[in-house]
């Protein structure tokens, strides 16, 4: 006890277990001893708002971005699309900088922040000005013991006072739930619910992508659309989904459709998420292995025909046999990692090769793609079996992709 006297806060990264699967032994006896235990960004909330914002024209706002997938590319998209207008932004949380390095707001500023659900569920202070709520698939389960924790912890960004606006993706149960939970009625347009695949018109406020358009709705009437499909750096159903959350959230600071569409097509996209890394006589390599998980490979399988589909490593619990209604553009599989012979098994008749390595994958997957074929790397597993990470495991594919030569 002696040993925490004059503590008054501890302060915990993300990668510490502070509950489950069992928490960790220093946060376990701070919390024991009353001790209040935090992260950076309960601190950063704590400690953002100051009083010389008293002296600027517009107040600096924040918007948060959670999710299960998707999360990154909607941030670096709300932040790109800041820069395009001119609006003095940055960005950090589970991407780029940590919270804390951010530089103090200037007048008008737009702090765009990607949150996990490691950082959503222990920090003390969560107030941003908007809200995103991306989607819900299972993933990281073992650390909020079981999908109700899981959820709950996403969940906190949007009640803890509570965001000004709140863009919620609907697409699944628990989204239509949240969205239900914090407006009033169906005609409350402080929640902007998005969707990619239906329509969505009978709300306060709502956007939506179907069949490659973006549509906004107000009020029962369509007020915008904008045509996705041109958009290189957005390909897919699941990037429609992003651009839908990053639109809402722009239109809710006050940002025209125009403007936020001539920002979509200069958007690069980032790297290992649906990343087109070369084409070569009319075979596209595209890099997505941030699919570590079966939802977001599913989402790429879905995002382009006639497909040569590099996957394995360290597969999750399930396997890969919910990808079975996504596996009708796979031409063949190549099958790399810990995993291999197990995706093998769940494959059945496609057909497909066991490589084991990446290196081989990448080998016959190009000498067998005919032009109008993608050889897609998205993996549906982790990385850690041959690669410290995902971003090195896709950075190996596009060093032999562009070995390829031709």
């Amino acid at each position: 006890a002696e040993a925490w006297q004059g503590v008054s806060a501890l302060i915990v990264s993300p990668g510490i277990p502070h509950l489950y699967p069992a928490p960790n032994r220093l946060v376990a006896r701070a919390m024991a001893e009353g001790i209040p235990v935090d992260n950076d960004i309960g601190l950063f909330f704590r400690s953002w708002a100051t009083r010389d914002w008293d002296a600027f024209d517009i107040a600096p706002r924040s918007i948060c971005v959670t999710g299960s997938n998707g999360k990154s590319t909607t941030t670096a998209l709300i932040h790109h699309i800041l820069e395009h207008v001119g609006r003095p932004t940055q960005m950090a949380g589970n991407i780029g900088r940590g919270v804390l390095d951010l530089d103090p707001p200037s007048d008008g500023e737009v702090v765009v922040l990607e949150l996990s659900s490691y950082q959503t569920d222990l920090a003390r202070a969560l107030t941003p000005d908007i809200a995103v709520f991306t989607n819900l698939s299972p993933d990281h389960l073992d650390r909020h013991g079981g999908m109700g924790g899981y959820f709950a912890a996403k969940r906190r960004l949007f009640a803890e006072g509570g965001p000004d606006r709140a863009v919620i993706g609907v697409d699944e149960p628990e989204g239509v739930y949240l969205a239900n939970q914090i407006a009033v009625g169906p005609g409350d347009d402080r929640v902007i619910r998005i969707s990619s695949g239906r329509k969505l018109g009978d709300f306060g406020w709502s956007v939506f992508a179907r069949k490659g358009h973006l549509a906004e709705w107000r009020k029962g009437r369509q007020i915008a659309s904008i045509d996705l499909r041109g958009v290189a750096g957005l390909p897919g159903a699941h990037n429609h989904q992003n651009a839908c959350a990053a639109y809402a959230a722009c239109r809710s600071l006050g940002l025209s459709p125009r403007d936020i569409e001539a920002a979509f097509h200069s958007f690069a996209g980032l790297p290992h998420r649906s990343q087109l890394v070369a084409e070569r006589g009319g075979v596209r390599f595209v890099n997505d292995s941030k699919a570590t998980n079966v939802d977001s490979a599913a989402k790429a399988l879905q995002a382009f025909p006639r497909i040569r589909w590099i996957a394995g490593g360290l597969g999750k619990d399930g396997g890969i046999a919910a990808l079975q209604p996504f596996l009708g553009a796979v031409v063949k599989a190549y099958l790399i990692g810990h995993s291999a012979r197990d995706f093998a098994l769940e494959l059945g008749d496609l057909p497909h090769e066991i490589c084991e390595t990446m290196e081989r994958a990448v080998a016959r997957a190009a000498e067998e793609a005919a032009a109008g074929e993608t050889v897609l790397l998205a993996p549906a597993a982790a990385s850690f079996d041959q690669y410290p990470n995902f971003e090195k495991r896709g950075a190996h594919f596009i060093e032999l992709v562009e070995a390829l030569g031709g």
